[in-house]
């Protein structure tokens, strides 16, 4: 018997596994794809995000495999270029996902955490307690989740407490209603490995146009990663996007004239999730399963290792008698935490979206770079001075 099984490997769950067993809980953590895996994702950890994993002893068996990133850079149309370096001390991280996401299940199994990969959750199991009353009353809670079985029968695993960690398509959140994919803004995102992009620095990139973006970061391996994010709306073949996005930018075309794409590409789409709550009885979310804003401020691994802490945090609270709804004091915690930055990611989000804007950002920058400076380090969750 488990006191809590973590549904997804990814940093939210690694990292909401370790903690727990940590603090003594038996945790099975189970994730449908085998490891190491392939994600699509930009491949850098902000200072912030660093800053949690350097605190819970997670950072030391990948960072000497990583690459510093030491700030960013913000173009817009019209050659607006802002280069914010993070500051003495302070860096942030490159590594692929498939590497980073390995080091911190590895991470939760030295922790005691039992890792079975390769598993599918089909759903969340559900108990419903008053229902013997007749009244159709009852108050339903989680108690543990139904798995696909090696023998084609679904298996059903119990548990007090379950954390729905497994991403955008939850298969634990979704059901309850907990998250929905937004009408608007609906975007998708298509990334990909370039071999020989020139001047590429230390320095992690982002390239703003009207109704897109497009990210550029080095990973160790010596490719480039390389994401742009559409909207939905438009209809593109993912390799022919990619190339044709880098060669016809006028701020990219030169570095990529002599690059050719490395690897197949990667979709992923619609990427906005909105959450509506941090849970139900017997159910925390953590990770992309508890809401996903957008990729463009790169901060979305904080949301998630941090999450994931809280969550942890809430779960062993209500273990020792302190707390009877772990899902509220998550709730509150979460908005405690992340409030500003969902206010700041989403006012991003829309201003990509409408051309006048900008065209209004890009103009602003010129005239006032410090300006565009004091928001990369917000994003990046640099201390101010």
């Amino acid at each position: 018997m488990y006191d809590v099984i973590v549904c997804g490997a990814g940093p939210a769950g690694s990292v909401a596994a370790t903690v727990l067993a940590r603090g003594g809980a038996r945790v099975l953590m189970l994730d449908r794809a085998r490891f190491p895996r392939d994600k699509l994702c930009g491949d850098t950890i902000n200072p912030g995000a660093l800053a949690v994993l350097r605190r819970l002893g997670l950072a030391e068996a990948f960072e000497a495999a990583a690459l510093p990133v030491d700030g960013m850079i913000v173009t817009g149309e019209r050659g607006v270029r802002v280069r914010c370096a993070y500051g003495p001390g302070l860096r942030g991280l490159a590594i692929a996902r498939r590497d980073l996401d390995a080091a911190l299940a590895r991470g939760a199994v030295r922790a005691g955490v039992r890792f079975e990969d390769g598993v599918l959750v089909r759903g969340p199991l559900m108990e419903t307690r008053g229902e013997t009353r007749g009244d159709g009353g009852g108050e339903a809670r989680v108690r543990g989740v139904v798995i696909a079985g090696r023998d084609g029968r679904d298996l059903r695993v119990p548990a007090p407490l379950v954390i729905a960690a497994d991403g955008r398509r939850s298969r634990l959140a979704l059901p309850l209603g907990l998250v929905r994919h937004p009408a608007s803004p609906r975007r998708w995102a298509i990334g990909g490995y370039f071999e020989g992009v020139a001047g590429v620095t230390s320095f992690g990139e982002m390239h703003v146009r009207r109704g897109r973006y497009i990210g550029v970061a080095p990973v160790p391996s010596g490719l480039t990663n390389v994401c742009v994010v559409v909207p939905a709306g438009e209809r593109f073949v993912a390799r022919a996007l990619l190339e044709r996005t880098v060669a016809a930018d006028p701020q990219l075309r030169e570095r990529f004239a002599g690059a050719r794409l490395a690897s197949a590409p990667a979709v992923i789409g619609p990427l906005a999730v909105d959450a509506d709550a941090a849970g139900v009885p017997g159910l925390l979310l953590a990770g992309d399963a508890a809401g996903f804003i957008d990729p463009m401020t790169g901060d979305g691994l904080r949301f998630a290792v941090r999450g994931g802490e809280l969550a942890a945090e809430a779960a062993l609270a209500a273990f020792a008698g302190q707390s009877a709804a772990p899902h509220v004091r998550l709730g509150r915690a979460r908005r405690l935490e992340f409030s500003a930055k969902w206010r700041f990611n989403r006012a991003l989000r829309r201003l990509v979206d409408r051309a006048v804007t900008v065209e209004l950002a890009g103009a602003v920058a010129a005239a006032a770079p410090w300006m565009l400076r004091r928001t990369i380090g917000f994003a990046g969750d640099v201390p101010r001075s």
